[in-house]
This record gives structure tokens, sequence and C-alpha cells, in this order.
């Protein structure tokens, strides 16, 4: 009789205790894997993903949820991203116009042509982006960042081709450059505003591109290849 019974607490205290196991078996932070099971329990890709690089939609979902903390409250992390990207926007943006500026007054006859046209659009653009930030609520620099005040001093030193070719060799690099990050930042956008002002600048940016192969071109000019595509982040497993 004593027997049967130890059996018998045995057996209840064993289904209490289940429950909790399984929970913990399903917990889903358990694994460490940012892909969903398949029915084998084998680790797969999400469709449409390759190697161990997270989904688009996963990557917007880890970027929208930064802490409110970061700005104002009730503000996302990719609403922070955007304020942080029209400021580095109008440094760049400043850099432009007074680098413009600067060729216009040094450059050749083709340099300065090119330079007076690229004054002109960055001015519109800042002044687009300024209607963007000013409905952000983001207060922009004033002057350019310490890389385009490098570059103008750098300029300010020479002359003749030398003054041209550096023009135009920095002036593709950083439009390149921008190509990128606008590229990027179209394509996670919060505002809608700032989306359609980021993908009418790339416009821009492609124009400026074609002209100023074609003025190195005409002056003998080789400019600096264009870097390749920087390759896609992939998760550490």
């Amino acid at each position: 009789m004593t027997t049967k019974r130890v059996y018998l607490v045995a057996l209840g205290a064993a289904v209490l205790l289940a429950p909790s196991v399984l929970v913990g078996q399903m917990d889903p932070t358990a694994s460490a894997s940012p892909y969903p099971q398949s029915p084998q329990g084998m680790n797969q890709p999400a469709p449409g993903q390759t190697g161990s690089t997270p989904a688009t939609g996963a990557q917007s979902n880890i970027r929208s949820s930064m802490p409110d903390s970061l700005g104002a409250p009730g503000q996302t992390g990719q609403q922070m991203m955007d304020k942080q990207f029209v400021r580095t926007a109008a440094e760049g943006g400043l850099a432009d116009v007074k680098l413009g500026t600067l060729a216009v007054e040094k450059g050749g006859p083709e340099v300065k042509a090119l330079a007076q046209e690229m004054v002109t659009d960055h001015t519109a653009m800042n002044k687009d982006m300024d209607g963007v930030a000013d409905a952000l609520g983001v207060m922009l620099p004033k002057k350019m960042n310490k890389d385009g005040q490098k570059e103008y001093d750098k300029l300010n030193g020479l002359s003749g081709k030398d003054f041209d070719a550096e023009y135009l060799s920095y002036m593709a690099k950083v439009h390149y450059g921008d190509l990128h990050s606008f590229h990027m930042e179209a394509s996670v956008a919060a505002d809608p505003d700032l989306a359609a002002e980021v993908v009418k600048a790339m416009g821009m940016m492609h124009q400026h591109l074609g002209l100023i192969a074609n003025v190195a071109k005409g002056e003998g000019i080789t400019l600096p290849p264009r870097p390749p595509r920087p390759a896609p982040t992939t998760a550490s497993k």
C-alpha cells in the first residue's frame, strides 16, 4: 500500500511539471537562429533569402524597434534615423555649394560651367531639404563638416589643371557615396515627403555624374574608378 501511494505521488508531480517543460521548449528566444523552423526542425532561410543575412523585413523590424528614448517621445528608431540623415545630407549640400562656388572662381572654363550648375542644383536641393527638415523638426547645421572643410582648404591651395583634377575627382567620389546613402534612405524612410525628396535628389546626382565624366574626358583628366557596391552585411552565426 505504501509503495502504491509513493508511485501515485511521483506520477502527479511529473504531470504538474510537464507544462513548464513544454513552454521552455517552445520559447522562441531559446534559439539564436533568425530563421523560421522547417517542419523537419532544420533552420531554413525565409523565402527569397540566401545565406545568413536576415530578410529585409526582419532588418526593418529590428531598425524600427530602437528605443524611443533616443529622441522625442513616441518617435520610432527609423524616424530618428531620418532626422540624422537630413542633418548629414544638409552638411553635404553645404559643401557642394561652397566647393562649387570656389570652382566657379578658380576653375578652367569647362569646370567653371559645371561648378555653376552644381551650385544652382544643390542650392535648390538644400532649399527642398530645408522644408522637409522644418516638417520633421530638425535643426540643420550651418556649416560644412570637417571633411568638407578639409577639401575646401586643399582646393584653395591649388590652381590650374591641378585644381580642376582635384575638384572633378572629389565631386565624383562624393556623388557616388551620396547616391549609395540616398538609395538606402529611400528604401526605409518613414516620412513620405522625405522619401520623395531623396528620390528626386538621386536623379540630380546621376545627371551630375554624367556631366563630371564628360568634363573630365574633355579635359583629359582621369577620374577615380566607381567604388564597388558594399557587400550585404551578414548576421554572425
